[in-house]
């Protein structure tokens, strides 16, 4: 069965870092594009990052670009999301997504996703 289990949220205060890490099980991990999303109260479901399952590609949305990166460790199972600079607008449940077939920023390219981990940013 696909597990992914998201992992590195917190509290942490404007201009902070936080380093989002999640570890996929139960599917061959290297043939699938993964991705961050982040949803925030009353918000819609927002793309944040996405990388290509040989770890040459990536996409990043525009209010990230410069502060979040997306990469991964194939050996490990794990896609990251190192988040530098962060604002209070960057709180949201995070959630990593994965699917086989082309990376990129939009949701259906998506079959399956963590529970989500929650991240903070405040004062």
């Amino acid at each position: 069965q696909l597990h992914l289990i998201e992992s590195g949220g917190g509290l942490v205060q404007p201009g902070g870092s936080l380093r989002l890490s999640c570890v996929g099980s139960g599917f061959g991990f290297d043939q699938y594009s993964m991705a961050w999303f982040r949803q925030a109260p009353g918000k819609e479901q927002e793309a944040v990052s996405a990388i290509s399952s040989n770890e040459r590609y990536t996409t990043t949305a525009e209010p990230v670009q410069g502060r979040f990166t997306i990469s991964r460790d194939n050996a490990e199972n794990t896609v990251y999301l190192q988040m530098d600079n962060l604002r209070p607008e960057d709180t949201a449940t995070y959630y990593c997504a994965a699917g086989l077939g082309s990376y990129g920023l939009i949701a259906r390219y998506y079959d399956h996703w963590g529970q989500g981990t929650q991240v903070t940013v405040s004062s």
